[in-house]
This record gives C-alpha cells, sequence and structure tokens, in this order.
C-alpha cells in the first residue's frame, strides 16, 4: 500500500529501494531544465549507489531521498531529491534535518553539501534551513576534491556553492577548522 509521503517517516533506505530512487532522482531534475539547467548524460547520483546505509528516504515506496557520504571529517549530503508530484510537502525538510540529526549522532561537527547558488530551491532553501556559504579558504582536501569531481563531470553549469551547518552545538561555526 503506497503511504502518504506528507505523513511518511524518513527511514533508513533498504536495497529493494534503491533501483527505484533512480526514477525519483531524474524527475528532480527535470525541475532544473525550467531553470535552464540540463545535467549531463550519466551524472545520476544515486545510480551508482549500492550501499543503501548511505542512503535516507521518505514515504514508501520512496518519494525522496537524501544521499550521503563523508568530506574532511564531517558528514556530506551528496544528494536529496523529491519526486516533484510529492513536492511542498515538507519532504526534503525532513530529509535534511534528518541527515543533520544523523551528523550529530555520530559525533561531527556539521554537514556540507554543493548546491547551484542561484536556484530558490537550492542554496536559498538550504540558507534557511541554517547553511552557510562556505568560502574555498575552509575547505578540506576532500571536500576541495568533491567540487573538482563535480567540475569535471560538467555538473558546475550554473555557478555553485558549497555550503556548511553546524551540528549538536549551535554556536560552532565553520571557523573550526
Amino acid at each position: 500500500m503506497t503511504q502518504d509521503p506528507a505523513s511518511a517517516p524518513v527511514r533508513p533506505a533498504r536495497e529493494c529501494d534503491l533501483l527505484s530512487l533512480v526514477a525519483v532522482e531524474l524527475a528532480a531534475d527535470e525541475l532544473f531544465a525550467e531553470v535552464g539547467i540540463r545535467f549531463p548524460p550519466g551524472t545520476t547520483v544515486i545510480e551508482g549507489v549500492s550501499d543503501p546505509s548511505r542512503v535516507l528516504v521518505c514515504g514508501d515506496p520512496p518519494e525522496g531521498f537524501a544521499l550521503t557520504g563523508t568530506a574532511d571529517g564531517l558528514v556530506h549530503l551528496e544528494q536529496l531529491a523529491v519526486r516533484p508530484s510529492a513536492g511542498r510537502r515538507g519532504i526534503g525538510g525532513r530529509l535534511l534535518a534528518a541527515v543533520c540529526d544523523h551528523a550529530a549522532r555520530l559525533g561531527v561537527p556539521g554537514v556540507t553539501l554543493t548546491t547551484y547558488r542561484d536556484v530558490p530551491w537550492n542554496a536559498p532553501w538550504y540558507a534557511r534551513h541554517g547553511f552557510t556559504v562556505l568560502p574555498r579558504e575552509h575547505w578540506g582536501d576532500e571536500l576541495a576534491a568533491l567540487v573538482a569531481h563535480e567540475r569535471d563531470l560538467g555538473i558546475e553549469v550554473a555557478p555553485r556553492v558549497v555550503m556548511f551547518r553546524a551540528v549538536g552545538c549551535p554556536n560552532l561555526s565553520f571557523m573550526w577548522w
């Protein structure tokens, strides 16, 4: 039975969820076409993921997901995607909160991500959820390598920024490096 995504809890992904998440990501990517951003072929992030422990989902079947990794001792949000037909119901915010809670439980200082600076549901949305732009001089080697990899893939088709949010210690800024 399909669960209403507006009331669905965030949960760890199961292996059987992973294949369906490609469709969620591709549907979410279509929103970018509306603002003139088209991703190069073969850059679907979730497609190469085989470890469900890196993924949180919302809905059953999933209508949104957050893919995490690590960079420089922090949790790195690699991808957050919500199926547009399930959008504007708080799924993205619940997934993002779950990622930050996960980072706090791990005892890491914060969460990083890369995103489009001028797309309303990207950097401005993350800023409303407590993220701030992380200047280049505060990137660690792994984060710098992730940004370079995105450039090599051709994902930087519009201005991008790196963002950071402290977790577990509300007064911590990105200056902890």
